[in-house]
């Protein structure tokens, strides 16, 4: 592995590499939220040792398309900057395996079901004796108590009980799972602050602690504007497609060629769009005054909007509206998203040996950048995998 190896926040190898460097992570989770976390923390200097069951992460096997023979692109999405181990943790052996590595580590991040760990002597409880400055994050579906604690929990069950489903689609679809795994993604980013601010406390106190994230509070937590709006109404929200509950105009609109977004956050970016496609007195009309107003008429406003634009083109006028201070997009896909010119500026996608590509690290730091370093599977990568009967259920 290239790297060096530490103990408790103590560089003991080569100089640390990005601004986790010199710090640990046992990484006992599998398929996504845990598995984010931890390559989060891996893109930026930390050693992370990612401990697989003798069958392996079950994403391994979540395709095609495949980026290895037993690899799907799936798994290599968010498992580079590893160093993979198999362990058997219904074992004796491999528990104490465990617990050496365990002693060097930093931070342990697992998305066990709640109670396996206790059962095996490794919950936080007894972790915590014996490795006293260890942060222990535990990612679940909804925690380890209450009327839904211990349940299993999976991305579209969480977008579909904390209110995410219902305010996504239109009237004529229902409720829609949004596009991607939003919440397991989110409850990955919660587990990394999470994790920061106790390595942070750590530094003054000289204790880890326990951090919980769990995929339901994790979905409640992003359910803005519509649970305030709730709070000051008393009404559930109503889908409303891609228009924003609170703002107007903020929403597709059909151009002469192509679909654009609009995203109008006050009257001077509006007026700015009226002019520029050739409808100043739009401004004008008491129906269209303030947003408000606009809220309250946004069909009527959506009329008089894409009547003016069946003269542009979604791309240009994008670019037009962008250049006058209004934010705007056209639709891309996925192919478009990741060729755009100001992906490759912004260096957002990375390639590594073995045909690896992948989303960059978003955060950017002047002194200590994120790295690239083991690719999924990679030859610094330990993965010998061997089918045997199923570890405990995960929790995400």
């Amino acid at each position: 592995m290239t790297g060096e190896r530490i103990s408790n926040g103590e560089a003991t190898g080569a100089s640390a590499t990005g601004s986790l460097g010199g710090i640990t992570v046992v990484d006992l989770s599998r398929v996504l939220g845990g598995p984010y976390a931890t390559q989060i923390l891996g893109d930026h200097g930390a050693h992370v040792v990612k401990i697989e069951p003798p069958q392996g992460d079950e994403t391994r096997a979540w395709g095609p398309p495949f980026y290895r023979d037993d690899i799907a692109w799936y798994y290599a999405g968010v498992n580079r900057n590893k160093e993979v181990r198999t362990l058997d943790l219904r074992t004796d052996a491999g528990q104490a395996q465990l617990r050496v590595l365990l002693a060097d580590a930093d931070v342990l991040v697992e998305n066990f079901k709640p109670g396996t760990l206790e059962k095996w002597g490794l919950g936080y409880d007894a972790l915590s004796v014996d490795f006293p400055r260890l942060v222990h994050c535990s990612v679940t579906g909804f925690g380890e108590d209450g009327p839904l604690g211990g349940m299993p929990g999976y991305d579209a069950v969480a977008q579909a009980m904390s209110g995410l489903m219902s305010v996504n689609g239109t009237p004529e679809t229902g409720p829609t799972r949004i596009g991607m795994p939003a919440v397991d993604m989110i409850t990955g980013l919660n587990a990394v602050n999470g994790i920061m601010m106790a390595l942070w406390e750590r530094s003054v106190s000289g204790r880890g602690q326990r951090v919980e994230t769990t995929l339901f509070d994790c979905a409640l937590s992003v359910m803005h504007p519509h649970m305030p709006n709730l709070f000051g109404t008393g009404r559930p929200a109503a889908r409303t497609g891609n228009d924003h509950p609170n703002i107007a105009p903020y929403s597709t609109y059909a151009t002469g060629e192509g679909d654009l977004f609009i995203a109008v956050g006050n009257d001077r970016q509006f007026a700015r769009l009226c002019e520029r496609i050739g409808v100043p007195q739009v401004v004008e009309d008491a129906r269209f005054a303030t947003n408000a107003d606009r809220s309250v008429h946004r069909e009527e406003l959506r009329a008089e909007l894409e009547a003016a634009m069946l003269a542009f083109e979604a791309v240009a006028l994008g670019e037009a509206l962008m250049a006058d201070g209004v934010p705007a997009g056209p639709i891309l896909d996925s192919a478009q998203a990741a060729a755009h010119p100001h992906t490759a500026h912004r260096e957002m996608i990375i390639e590594m040996d073995g045909g690896y590509r992948g989303v960059a690290s978003p955060v950017k730091l002047s002194r200590t950048p994120a790295t690239y370093r083991i690719s999924p599977g990679g030859a610094d990568a330990v993965d010998q995998v061997q089918t045997t009967a199923d570890q405990p259920l995960m929790s995400d």
